[in-house]
């Protein structure tokens, strides 16, 4: 009986394969990695489907580059984290030691550089010898079908391509067969075995043999010494089963089996083999530390990280960056300072215990660059809340730490300050700031198109009150004095310089369209912000008004050394220059004689420095954000539960083992001690630079005459002032013989000698005419906007 065509056919084209694979026709058999494959089960459909299946196979396999583990450095170029699925470094093979070299060829193929891909005398030989010895003494497969399988498994991108690369089928070794045939034709063996010792699994997830060395000895593989060399060309065979962490016994056993094997191929002498098995394994292991939870600064690495995956530019999707980051093989440069992050990290644990339920939290960014120098907090990262652990990163926007912020206080009193000097209020201008009052926020600007306010503000000051000027309603951090000021500048314009500064300001997250923080009351730091935020705003100012985007990385490396990409600075003049020397001529005054910083906490430092304090209303986070020309740090500490959810308050608790009263909480005496404790230690690597002094124009202003407005509507005096070059705001009613509504009257008063750009307070009358005083004539004016004593500190802000 005639075999049909279309069957003849396929066993034409199997054998045909065979004969061009394994040169073995003459046999009844074919042997593939120690299966005896007979050509009688080769019939039929599946010797259809097994000859389109070889007809539909490539060439030859495209070799993808190994996985690589990722390094993170610091400025200096120190290691400070790993990433990595495989724990592999690439390296040449004129970097792995000839004795290694010799020790894998020996024990999986010793005639690796004598036969093709297939060596069919060491297969049937290493078939009979283990079966001689009852278990695997010698492999099967040679170094180029075992490379084969290890790629194909490395490269499985699905569930589907896992398991087809591991199936024990004939398929598969033909596939694999088929594909070593390829690579001997188009790689010398020595490319061949580097690949192997780069892609083999040497056990206790450790891939590669410079890792492998590094992870079992601490050695590079360059200097790996005979021992050493037998026991990880032993491993590859079964790098669970001989496991040197696991089962030493087993591994030991295996080590000397290839120095015996050694010997027999006279690799080395017998003598030489005998005196090294009488040696222990000599292990040192180091414990290969993946990711973030094991860095030198751990909170920061994890900002760089998220700042990385955030990077579309790294690839289309999370998933796509995070597998380069794990993969690539890269070597990324980062900004931190190992010595500002110990300085910050010894702070923040000094002043706030890991278990406390509040959390003290330092950033410290370098004006003029952006460059992230520390991120420190005083809950360590992990999982266990009972131990004060935590994921949450508090010291960086949400984006890219997962935490809320918090309500930063009166440090956002300085960007009211930069509104009223970029309108042209001087330094000079007084207000008589009560310590309460009440005002109308119908009278307060917002942005075009945004509606106005409605309701009355109550706000007070828990500090000082009187006639001041701004340099003392900023030293003081005085709440009715700014809330004054904010009246002047409107509401729109400091939210403005606080978002081009680098405060989020978005709420939701995300949600640019809902700007709940745009308030009068903003100017208190009813807005929640993060320390890294407020250190980059502080940075601009530090920075004469050229703001620089926080940035944690300079540059990303590839594999081969190559310059992926370059993170360069972003930065823009946010402010101009003559407004941010007067704000720090202003801020420095808290750091000297009479601020609340050197007053209470101490915080002054030997070279020029500035700072603003910040405590919240009711005492759920008080802050202390500090420069010099050089660094900007924000010290924050905020109450919070350990399981990370709303703030809670501060006073009650204890920190660190001391009580905390509702009078302990501020920014100076609780916040301030901190962020000095980071700031001195690093003082003295600070080169000795001032300030720019401020301009004339922008202390004083321009010497004018304020017109007299008395009996004018209000609309025609605001009209009058701000022709004049006066910034016209109203200041409540007040007995009066003018008409009711008309001006009573300005404060300064018309007719005498102010500065152009300084406010001018209107006061309406309210018809009725004021009583003489006795014993005197004539008509005396009302106050302005005097008051009670109120709460200290009713309001967010209240500065201490």
């Amino acid at each position: 009986m005639s075999v049909p065509r279309e069957e003849r056919l396929s066993a034409g084209r199997i054998t045909a394969h065979l004969l061009v694979m394994v040169s073995v026709a003459a046999l009844l058999g074919v042997v593939v990695a120690g299966l005896a494959i007979p050509f009688a089960g080769i019939a039929g459909v599946g010797a259809r489907n097994v000859a389109k299946a070889m007809d539909n196979l490539p060439a030859e396999l495209e070799t993808d580059p190994l996985p690589q583990r990722t390094r993170l450095l610091d400025s200096s170029g120190n290691t400070i984290a790993t990433f990595y699925d495989e724990n592999r470094v690439n390296v040449s093979l004129d970097q792995i030691n000839r004795t290694m070299i010799e020790a894998i060829v020996s024990i999986e193929d010793s005639r690796f550089y004598e036969h093709g891909a297939l060596d069919l005398k060491g297969t049937v030989r290493a078939l009979v010898t283990n079966q001689a010895n009852a278990g695997v003494v010698q492999g099967g497969s040679s170094i180029t079908q075992q490379m084969v399988k290890m790629t194909l498994q490395t490269q499985a991108k699905t569930k589907a391509e896992r398991a087809a690369a591991t199936e024990d089928t004939y398929a598969r070794k033909l596939k694999e067969l088929r594909y070593a045939i390829a690579f001997e034709q188009h790689h010398n063996k020595d490319w061949i075995l580097e690949r192997y010792l780069n892609i083999a699994y040497f056990g206790d997830g450790t891939y590669g043999v410079q890792s492998a060395a590094r992870h079992y000895f601490g050695v590079n593989a360059k200097k790996l010494n005979l021992r050493q060399s037998a026991m990880l060309a032993g491993l590859v065979k079964n790098p669970t089963g001989y496991d040197p962490t696991n089962s030493p016994d087993r591994a030991l056993a295996r080590r000397n089996v290839v120095l015996d094997r050694m010997a027999q191929l006279n690799v080395i002498s017998r003598e030489k083999a005998e005196q090294t098995k009488k040696r222990g394994l000599g292990l040192h292991v180091v414990k290969a530390k993946n990711g973030c939870w094991f860095s030198r600064a751990p909170f920061f690495c994890d900002y760089a990280w998220n700042y990385l995956l955030d990077d579309k530019s790294l690839g289309a999707t999370v998933a796509q960056r995070r597998q380069l980051l794990k993969s690539g093989g890269l070597t990324i440069r980062s900004t931190i300072d190992l010595t500002d992050q110990e300085a910050a990290e010894r702070a923040v644990t000094d002043h706030v215990s890991k278990g406390d339920q509040a959390v003290g939290a330092i950033a410290m960014v370098e004006p003029r660059t952006g460059d992230v120098k520390a991120i420190a907090q005083s809950r360590p990262m992990g999982r266990s809340e009972k131990n004060g652990q935590t994921f949450l990163n508090y010291s960086v926007p949400t984006k890219y730490g997962d935490s809320a912020g918090f309500q930063a206080g009166s440090t956002f009193k300085p960007f009211v300050l930069a509104a009223a000097l970029e309108k042209g209020i001087p330094l000079s201008t007084t207000f008589n700031a009560p310590q309460s009052m009440v005002i109308d926020t119908s009278e307060f600007a917002n942005c075009p198109g945004a509606g106005n306010y409605v309701g009355d503000w109550d706000v007070s000051s828990s500090t000082s009150s009187g006639t001041m000027d701004v340099y003392r309603g900023t030293r003081e951090s005085v709440n009715t004095f700014y809330a004054m000021l904010e009246r002047a500048t409107g509401v729109c314009k400091p939210y403005s310089i606080a978002r081009s500064l680098g405060v989020d300001l978005t709420y939701p997250k995300g949600d640019r369209s809902h700007q709940a923080e745009r308030v009068p009351t903003f100017v208190l730091g009813i807005a929640s912000a993060s320390p890294l935020e407020m250190a980059e705003a502080y940075a601009t100012f530090a920075g004469r008004g050229l703001h620089c985007d926080s940035r944690p990385v300079t540059s990303i490396e590839d594999a081969s050394g190559n310059v992926l990409k370059k993170y360069d600075r972003a930065c823009q003049q946010a402010l101009p220059q003559t407004v941010a020397d007067a704000i720090n001529d202003v801020l420095r005054g808290v750091q000297e004689p009479g601020g609340f910083g050197y007053d209470n906490g101490q915080t002054g430092l030997n070279v020029p420095s500035a700072a603003k304090t910040g405590t919240t209303t009711d005492g759920k986070s008080v802050w202390y954000v500090g420069y010099t020309p050089q660094l900007a740090t924000a010290a924050m500490i905020a109450g919070a539960s350990k399981d990370g959810g709303k703030p809670i308050p501060l006073g009650g608790q204890t920190i660190h083992g001391s009580y905390i009263s509702d009078s302990d909480i501020s920014g100076s005496g609780f916040a301030g001690p901190m962020w000095a404790q980071a700031m001195q230690a690093i003082q003295d690597r600070f080169d000795d630079i001032d300030f720019v002094a401020p301009s004339d124009i922008n202390v004083n202003g321009v010497p004018a005459t304020v017109p007299s407005t008395s009996g004018m509507s209000v609309a025609t005096a605001e009209s009058t002032l701000r022709q004049a070059g006066f910034n016209p705001i109203l200041g409540g009613s007040t007995d009066s013989g003018n008409p009711i509504g008309t001006v009573a009257y300005t404060d300064p008063s018309g007719g005498s000698s102010s500065t152009k750009g300084s406010v001018v307070t209107i006061y309406t009358s309210n018809g009725v005419a004021p009583k003489p005083p006795k014993g005197h004539g004539g008509r005396g004016h009302g106050g302005g906007g005097g008051g009670g004593g109120g709460r200290p500190g009713n309001g967010p802000g209240g500065g201490r």
